[in-house]
């Protein structure tokens, strides 16, 4: 399973009370064992390989989405070997495309849109030598109103070592997988459903995958690992956007990013690349953020995420009962900052060992933390003090049964070591092996007969060599911190880039049960941001009843997807950018 950058030592604990602290922190080191957002080492969609046949050329791949006659179907048989090891590329360069029809209805509207599904081919900026061949799946809805922009949106998903399959059939596309989540869904025959919650409606939508992920690869005589790093992979992105804009005619369209996971660390990044090119967006969606990794176990941040799950569960003791999730969070939030931060941020004790003297100092916060967490203080403690006991809270909270780390509501059978088969096993989490199965069989199935691609290579969905292989040292253009191996810090990027584009507006959306970027902590990394007070106002918050991936509850996304709707109408009923413009072409009269 994907770490998420962390190093198994991890960042020490400035707490005052390491001992109450270190189940959060420890917990948090199994929570983000990640598997890029959505997946796990048994690489659900990785190991299916389509029929071999010859491959077709790509006809139509440049013409534009805007167009009044979109182009006609056409299939397409790949049989480029797209090898996912550090040093695999490959020596074509075209551009092939299969083409789609199909209809979606939204809102009570019938879309009518085309879906492409195929490569572009990126260039080194030096050089303008074809350096990869990236695989993406577009959706531009046919025949748009040529009176309104028609906005574009950029999905990824994290690791590093994620394709975009799991925001592809899961989030906000024209289809989505049907599953029990967060329960179990049964082995095959699936079902893959129209998305009434697709954002077709207000934005044309592109998945890309990033080299090393899904079908796409280095071209000779580059290789894989030149793209496996922070700014080595934001600079490829960079340069995907730019082609799908200069061959489907879009520079002039309303840009946005959406990414999950270390996609929004990847948004961070790849907003600063893009304005340093030049290209200005208009509006970015953070889903499950990590734009910290120095605080990526910080148990202030952590704490009401194990909270949400102790309610979920009813193992909490709070007196009187919380009213609800959404107003027991703002309860356990304040707990956390007024109480715990304090405690977090003080120096800790001389002594290096475990003695008796932190017991009985840390006893009565750790009661109070019992409280909220359902968990015996002295547990707290000693057993999670011990670095073995890492997962515990996870393993323990409910009796006989293991909860899930990226959602809390997804449960499995303990085996007895907690959530873990075995050590590092990360995909066993249910929060994925719960989902794994529908995703594998939805997107071998609609890859082939609903979008019309087939490819002799495999499909990587979750590649582990790019995660191992990946550089992780950045330095962000704010100069507030300097990242490198586990402090990656990427909101020095997003601060700069609404700096310098003030009009930018940014949807950060979080789900309560996430334990491998909580909500919290996401809050409290946006809120620390080194950019002026008066921007903040441009970062809109909204949380939901899920986990990691928001999209996987139904009702979350479909609020979500009504937050989203009123985000991207706001970004576009609003441009000051232009009326500023408009207003020194053409000055008010009463203007001096």
């Amino acid at each position: 399973m994907k770490k998420l950058g962390l190093s198994s030592s991890g960042p020490a604990s400035n707490g005052a009370i390491p001992g109450a602290w270190a189940p959060i922190a420890a917990a948090a080191f199994a929570a983000l064992m990640l598997a890029g957002c959505g997946g796990g080492d048994s690489s659900p969609t990785g190991g299916a390989t389509a029929a071999n046949s010859s491959a077709s050329p790509a006809a139509g791949a440049a013409s534009s989405p805007s167009a009044a006659t979109p182009p006609a179907d056409q299939a397409l048989t790949d049989t480029d070997v797209y090898g996912t090891g550090p040093n695999d590329s490959v020596a074509d360069s075209k551009e092939g495309v299969a083409i789609s029809h199909h209809t979606v209805t939204i809102g009570g509207k019938t879309i009518s849109y085309t879906a492409r599904a195929g490569h572009l081919t990126t260039i080194d900026a030096s050089t303008s030598q074809p350096n990869a061949k990236m695989f993406y799946v577009a959706y531009t809805a046919d025949n748009p109103d040529p009176t309104k922009p028609r906005p574009v949106t950029f999905f990824y998903n994290g690791g590093p070592g994620s394709s975009s399959v799991y925001l592809l059939l899961g989030s906000f596309g024209p289809k989505r997988i049907q599953s029990s989540f967060p329960n179990f869904t049964p082995p095959a025959p699936y079902k893959l459903l129209d998305n009434p919650d697709s954002l077709l409606d207000r934005s044309d939508l592109v998945f890309i995958n990033p080299v090393g992920t899904g079908y796409s690869a280095a071209i000779a005589p580059f290789k894989n690992k030149d793209f496996w790093g922070v700014d080595q992979d934001a600079h490829s992105i960079d340069r995907f956007v730019q082609r799908y804009l200069t061959l489907y005619n879009r520079w002039n369209s309303p840009k946005f990013l959406f990414g999950e996971s270390y996609g929004t660390a990847r948004s961070a990044v790849v907003s600063w690349v893009l304005h340093e090119d030049g290209i200005e967006l208009n509006g970015i969606t953070l889903q499950s953020s990590i734009l910290d990794y120095s605080n990526a176990v910080s148990a202030v941040g952590l704490f009401p995420t194990l909270a949400a799950d102790a309610y979920y569960y009813k193992k909490d003791s709070i007196t009187p009962p919380p009213a609800d999730l959404t107003t027991y969070m703002d309860q356990v939030m304040k707990y956390a900052t007024n109480t715990l931060m304090p405690l977090e941020q003080a120096p800790n004790p001389a002594d290096s060992g475990f003695v008796n003297t932190r017991l009985n100092m840390t006893m009565p916060v750790a009661q109070q933390m019992q409280q909220y967490l359902g968990v015996d203080p002295i547990t707290l403690i000693q057993e999670y003090g011990n670095p073995a006991g890492f997962g515990n809270f996870f393993g323990t909270l409910v009796p006989g049964i293991a909860i899930g780390q990226y959602d809390g509501r997804a449960t499995s059978i303990n085996t007895g070591i907690g959530p873990f088969i075995l050590p590092n096993a990360g995909g066993n989490d249910p929060s994925i092996t719960n989902v794994a199965g529908v995703y594998t069989v939805e997107w071998n199935d609609y890859l082939r007969n609903g979008l019309k691609y087939t490819s002799t290579s495999s499909f990587v969905d979750l590649n582990d060599q790019v995660f191992s292989g990946w550089d992780f040292s950045h330095v962000d253009p704010t100069g507030a911190a300097k990242g490198g191996g586990n402090t990656l810090y990427t909101a020095g990027d997003l601060a700069a880039t609404m700096t310098l584009n003030p009009d930018l507006k940014v949807f950060s959306a979080n789900g309560y049960f996430d334990a491998v970027t909580p909500f919290f902590q996401t809050a409290l990394t946006l809120a620390s941001m080194p950019i002026d007070p008066s921007l903040q106002s441009n970062i809109l918050t909204r949380r939901y009843p899920s986990g990691h991936m928001i999209y996987l509850d139904n009702g979350s996304r479909t609020a979500m997807k009504g937050d989203l709707a009123k985000f991207y109408d706001s970004v576009m009923a609003n441009r000051p950018a232009i009326m500023r413009v408009l207003n020194r072409q053409h000055p008010p009269a009463n203007a001096k």
